[in-house]
């Protein structure tokens, strides 16, 4: 089998394996009742029940973990018991329990039927642990009545200190409810790793690597090497550039200042445009830095501004490290930070850009994703849907492992099951920091596994199950259409399903505008220029499997007095006056430019095709104008300024033999009037 081969396979498997259908395992959804939970008044919901819902967060390696259901009191004389329902009734044949940490307290297991009648499923004697972590296991001969809930009631006494329980499974089948969670293994996962070299690595720690969205940058932080700034060398932001003539990294350089100062420095994300770069940090202007984050944009003469701080409502971290993240949009900031309503630890959060220029207070994006323990270094990709993160709260193969989840909706909040990345990226070491560029063929991540010195930065090619939404690279310029100079403005780009919207300030200085889409989602495109009539253009490239760079100028028309304009996009059924809803975004413009300009009229003129009646086509030319007028009108604009002609299908502007023609004559055109 070759290495490409390989690689895919054994990420695949590891992908599928949370998802084998004979085993049939149920995880308690839902926490009916609870003798006691611990609690802090310093800490957040570690240690509460709710960690004992879903799949376990510390197998196989078992510990001490705040992702895990503690009792109030270490030993409780009056003892604890916990009841946890499931997701439907179930038949069953054995019952899993995490036992995570302290196990050898459980007394008995009950089931409660569809009548909460407790059925006794086992006892357990003194002394049944092996170890100070397992998992109990009940096996029953015959499967039981159907059960909604289980009880596990314990004597906290037997074992001296806290007893945790991470974790109840079910099943109706023979299958060990721990295979189930079997992680897959290969032993030559190190050799398709590819250690970027002694361009990039050092004997000193490189983490943090972010690849620009065009692939040809890569940015990343290191710590305590020689060359850099002051005397503690503390961490600073070094550059590579792809080199395309030699398939190469250049020799990495040191980022000049401001970016990089006597205080730690790390970059975060990079636009799609390449020109605004997400710091960590807030840079103070006498050289020193706040907790925060900022963002600096690329100047005219090709320095880089001073880092400018992002004010997010209400941001409190109590960990002393936070990692952040935007979305392709620039309106989205995903951060990590430990608030009062963290699971445990620092949590993933995301706050929403407002209008204000500031951000709105982090929200938790939930328990799918956020476990006890901390989760770290998330990355939004370019498609703006698959997010990679570090945690140690999910199964994995070692300390902390990079996993991948997806946006599932246009709130943010909800989230894909977190599936591992594998063994060819995961390691019994410390793994994060796993950055992806548009073209999704490579990953960029830190590991210590192998490594040139401390921590160094490797790369993999990903396999199709983990790579991110394929994307479209739109790119040009706006152009005026009847000079064809170019001409500084807004680009709004909106799906054309859902809510997602990017806005890009085109500055032809700064060379082309520059955006990525998910390929999938059709969008539209809108240039936004005062004195100029603007244009929506549909484009859908579902069809597209592959990342594709696309080359678009976009044209403008000034506006003049006495000139005739076509309205696009202007739609009524077939034979009916009544206008269609999707005609008022390019209504809405019109009423805009006579709004700024309020000594202008407006002459509406109205055509049809030549098929049918003359006198009925004349009408109805008519009607489909005067319908146009009652709209903007409405919108605030005096009647007086605007008039109307009919002129059927008396002036062609293509012919009428074919449909494909017929339909370039059913149209509304104006023409703006001066007093």
């Amino acid at each position: 089998m070759n290495l490409k081969i390989r690689l895919i396979f054994g990420i695949f498997c590891c992908l599928l394996v949370f998802n084998l259908p004979a085993q049939r395992v149920r995880w308690a959804n839902k926490v009916i009742s609870v003798s006691s939970e611990y609690s802090d008044p310093l800490l957040g919901l570690e240690f509460r029940s709710l960690h004992i819902l879903g799949k376990p967060s510390k197998y196989p390696t078992f510990s001490n973990s705040p992702s895990a259901w503690q009792s109030l009191t270490p030993d409780n004389p009056a003892g604890e018991y916990i009841i946890v329902s499931f997701d439907s009734l179930s038949s069953v044949k054995q019952v899993a329990i995490f036992e995570n940490y302290g196990a050898g307290s459980i007394v008995r297991v009950d089931g409660l039927d569809e009548n909460n009648k407790l059925i006794l499923l086992k006892e357990f004697s003194p002394g049944y642990a092996l170890k100070s972590a397992q998992i109990t296991s009940i096996k029953l001969p015959t499967a039981t009545v159907p059960l909604r809930a289980i009880k596990i009631s314990m004597n906290s006494e037997r074992i001296k200190g806290y007893s945790q329980i991470d974790a109840i499974g079910i099943s109706d089948s023979d299958v060990p409810v721990e295979e189930s969670l079997k992680l897959n293994k290969d032993a030559n996962a190190y050799s398709f790793k590819e250690n970027l070299g002694k361009e990039i690595n050092s004997l000193y720690n490189e983490i943090c690597p972010v690849i620009s969205p065009d692939g040809k940058k890569l940015y990343f932080t290191r710590w305590k090497h020689p060359s850099n700034m002051g005397k503690n060398k503390n961490q600073d932001i070094w550059v590579s550039n792809w080199q395309a003539d030699t398939k190469s990294w250049s020799k990495a350089e040191l980022f000049p200042e401001p970016i990089n100062n006597d205080e730690n420095n790390a970059v975060c994300g990079i636009s799609p445009n390449g020109k605004t770069m997400l710091l960590n940090n807030v840079y103070r202007n006498d050289g020193q830095m706040e907790k925060g984050v900022s963002m600096s944009f690329l100047l005219r003469t090709g320095d880089w501004s001073f880092p400018k701080a992002l004010k997010i409502l209400n941001f409190k971290n109590k960990s002393e490290f936070s990692e952040y993240s935007l979305a392709p949009n620039g309106k989205i900031l995903v951060m990590t930070t430990e608030m009062k309503d963290s699971f445990g630890g620092k949590d993933i959060y995301v706050s929403f850009w407002k209008n204000d220029d500031s951000w709105t207070e982090p929200r938790n994006i939930g328990q799918v994703v956020n476990t006890g323990e901390s989760e770290s270094t998330p990355f939004i990709a370019p498609d703006g849907v698959t997010m990679y993160f570090s945690s140690s709260g999910h199964v994995g193969y070692g300390n902390n492992d990079i996993f991948l989840t997806r946006r599932l909706d246009d709130t943010w909040l909800n989230w894909s099951e977190p599936e591992n990345l594998g063994p060819i990226v995961n390691t019994v070491q410390w793994d994060g920091y796993f950055s992806v560029a548009a073209q999704g063929d490579y990953a960029y991540f830190s590991s210590v596994e192998n490594s040139l010195g401390a921590e160094d930065i490797y790369r993999i090619k990903i396999p199709e199950k983990a790579k991110p939404l394929t994307l479209i690279q739109m790119a040009g310029q706006v152009l005026n259409q009847d000079s064809q100079e170019t001409v500084a403005a807004r680009i709004l780009v909106k799906s054309v399903a859902g809510t997602d919207s990017l806005w890009i300030d085109y500055d032809p200085y700064l060379g082309d505008y520059s955006f990525m889409w998910p390929a999938k989602k059709a969008f539209t495109m809108q240039v936004v220029k005062d004195g100029y009539i603007c244009r929506v253009e549909k484009f859908d490239y579902s069809s597209e499997r592959n990342f594709k760079s696309i080359l678009r100028n976009l044209l403008i028309i000034p506006i003049q007095l006495n000139k005739q304009f076509q309205i696009p996009n202007i739609n009524f059924d077939q034979s009916k006056a009544e206008l269609i809803s999707s005609s008022y975004e390019e209504l809405d413009k019109i009423v805009k430019i006579l709004k700024d300009n309020t000594s202008f009229k407006i002459l509406l003129e109205g055509h049809t095709d030549n098929q049918g009646d003359w006198n009925e086509n004349m009408k109805l030319s008519l009607e489909r104008v005067e319908n146009v007028k009652a709209y903007i009108v409405s919108k605030g604009i005096s009647a007086n300024r605007v008039r109307v002609k009919g002129w059927g299908g008396t002036k062609p502007m293509a012919s009428n033999m074919s449909e494909e023609r017929r339909k370039l004559n059913r149209r509304v055109e104006f023409t703006l009037q001066g007093d």
